[in-house]
């Protein structure tokens, strides 16, 4: 199979997750909004997919996974698709529903991050809500940032592994990945603060990075680097 990812080209934003797993399971895809314009890609290429009037089940945004006739929306349901045909989640239903719901976590999560920088509008820009954005930023690194780091690495714990399933390594290791990537980026002293806390956390990170197909890939051109249009950004009075 040849996959298509349809996702906006000039961040990492939720496209990553998605192409954290086709990397490490080295399946054979095209970035298409990464492709010349010319050929189809850039923003007009993935805009095209999604104002398909055509279309009988449109999608509602990217990331959008293309495999063979079928078109597949949301982060979590991508992965939860990919996860069995990349051998990057065990054979067990009851595992595999478990990790859907740790991906569906971890949605939410970033959900709540990203709006640390923007709580009132998407179509504002931070300097339109800053204000907001600080009181939100204090409510999230004393409560909601520790709360969910928390849980993920109990999950770890009482897992008996070094990963979110035990012993068993998966997709949801990739994008825990990511999650904590991104999270040491946007809140570096926030993080620098919780580290003795989410010492299994800190481990996943850095076994997922050292692995050779991440590690290949973090070192490519395809790797985008964080910036302050993506979804977790570095303002130093939102992590004071």
């Amino acid at each position: 199979m040849k996959y298509e990812l349809y996702y906006w080209p000039h961040i990492q934003g939720r496209g990553e997750y998605v192409r954290l797993t086709l990397e490490e399971g080295e399946a054979e895809y095209v970035d298409v909004g990464r492709l010349p314009e010319a050929e189809g890609g850039g923003r007009p290429g993935v805009a095209k997919v999604l104002q398909n009037t055509r279309n009988r089940h449109p999608p509602f945004a990217p990331p959008l996974l293309k495999a063979g006739r079928t078109v597949i929306s949301h982060t979590a349901n991508i992965l939860q698709y990919l996860g069995p045909r990349l051998n990057l989640v065990p054979k067990g239903q009851a595992l595999r529903l478990y990790a859907h719901g740790l991906q569906l976590t971890m949605t939410d999560f970033v959900r709540e991050a990203h709006d640390v920088h923007h709580p009132i509008a998407n179509s504002l820009y931070y300097e339109d809500q800053k204000t907001e954005a600080l009181r939100r930023s204090g409510h999230f690194r004393t409560e909601r940032l520790t709360k969910f780091l928390n849980y993920f690495e109990t999950v770890i714990t009482r897992g008996g592994g070094e990963y979110l399933l035990g012993a068993s390594f998966s997709y949801v290791d990739l994008s825990m990945f990511q999650v904590m990537a991104s999270l040491k980026y946007a809140f570096p002293n926030a993080m620098a603060g919780l580290a003795e806390n989410i010492t299994r956390l800190n481990v996943l990170h850095d076994l997922v990075a050292a692995r050779p197909r991440v590690a290949r890939y973090l070192a490519s051109p395809a790797r985008l680097p964080f910036s302050d249009h993506d979804l977790m950004r570095l303002y130093p009075e939102l992590d004071a």
